[in-house]
């Protein structure tokens, strides 16, 4: 039976500093680029370095893993508090390209094979940052539709919406900034004859399915910030109301004091 190895993928950050990274690795080490990916050997592995800020790690243990990411620390934008992983095993029999139970079994072990299904390992590894984020963000913030429905209004201040809604919009727009990042790389366009194995890691991973879902709770999200629009409006309406209420009043007081002090 072919010996396993492990593919280790893991959202480091938001982004690389893509071209002063690449500089930096092919001064110093082997190193190829294809367009928005890195080719790093290292150890005795392979690296791919992707600049939406994901690595894909073949066959290289633990430590030396840390010892690249060190390296890679200097060339990262917005490092990740919650860092997103994933783990398969993968070996090569000379039979046609299957997975199952997260193991990649190869036809042919060569590096643009290895470059095609990370791409795809990749994609599913940002994604599922995207769908931590998205989530988190509803959870935060359920308790406003409930207390809208419960009471009529958020119950939050002025200023809390404000801070609110300019959350609701950075989650938001940071997605929908790297929304293509989930599109069919141009890496394929380029090498049609990779794209049934992209395919296969893409049909695993059920990216279109988890994208159509994101899609979703993004629209929630637009719901959610809709709504928040819509009841700072109403809040702001009602302090001009207030405000003209409370000058009319004014106004009639003075006048009826101005009167008082013309019979004295």
């Amino acid at each position: 039976m072919p010996q396993s190895n492990l593919i280790y993928t893991l959202c480091y950050c938001a982004n690389f500093e893509f071209n002063e990274l690449h500089t930096h690795l092919n001064q110093h080490y082997d190193s190829k680029r294809f367009r928005n990916v890195i080719e790093l050997k290292w150890k005795h592995g392979d690296v791919y370095i992707f600049d939406y800020g994901v690595v894909v790690f073949w066959n290289v243990d633990p430590y030396d893993r840390h010892d690249l990411l060190e390296k890679l620390t200097s060339f990262s934008n917005q490092i990740l508090m919650q860092l997103i992983e994933d783990e398969f095993t993968f070996s090569s029999d000379g039979h046609a390209l299957s997975i199952k139970n997260d193991h990649i079994s190869l036809n042919r072990d060569e590096p643009l094979v290895r470059l095609a299904l990370s791409h795809g390992l990749a994609q599913s590894t940002k994604l599922a940052h995207f769908e931590f984020q998205v989530q988190n963000t509803i959870n935060d913030t359920a308790y406003i539709p409930k207390n809208i429905a419960d009471t009529g209004k958020s119950k939050l201040s002025a200023k809390a919406l404000s801070k609110l809604r300019g959350h609701l919009f950075i989650s938001k727009s940071n997605i929908m900034l790297n929304y293509d990042l989930l599109d069919v790389p141009d890496f394929f366009w380029e090498n049609p004859e990779l794209d049934s194995l992209y395919g296969t890691v893409s049909d695993y991973l059920e990216i279109k399915q988890r994208i159509e879902v994101l899609s979703k709770k993004l629209e929630t999200i637009h719901e959610l910030f809709e709504m928040m629009s819509e009841e700072q409006k109403h809040k702001h309406s009602s302090l001009l109301e207030w405000i003209i209420i409370w000058l009319i009043t004014f106004e009639v007081f003075v006048t009826i004091f101005h009167d008082l002090l013309g019979y004295i």
